[in-house]
């Protein structure tokens, strides 16, 4: 009985063991995309605190990136809360393609 007993503690710890690991493994590329996220709303508020954004600007790059994180969170919900590997590399596509744009619309001349 105490093998057993052994066996199964010995199985939880390595079952641990792995969730961490993959855990770990999965943190970082989330967080790369979340600190991008938050680098973008700040360029945003920036432009608008500055007058480079107008109003319209600032509401279709707002549109957008509710677009993306709604986009996310239907991923993440749909894969047990993660995103898979192409999943975040559209992610990234996305987020380029959003930060291009704000440079866009910041850079072209209209102001409030």
């Amino acid at each position: 009985m105490r093998v057993e007993n052994g066996d199964k503690i010995m199985k939880r710890v390595i079952f641990a063991t792995v969730a961490a690991t993959l855990l770990a493994v999965s943190l970082p590329a989330d967080q790369k995309i979340h600190d991008r996220k938050e680098n973008q709303q700040d360029r945003i508020a920036q432009g608008v605190k500055s007058g480079q954004l107008t109003a319209g600007e600032t509401s279709r790059v707002e549109k957008q990136e509710s677009n993306v994180n709604k986009e996310i969170r239907a991923d993440r919900n749909a894969n047990g809360g993660k995103l898979t590997n192409g999943e975040k590399r559209l992610v990234n596509r996305q987020q380029n393609k959003m930060s291009h744009q704000i440079y866009r619309e910041k850079h072209n001349n209209r102001a409030q």
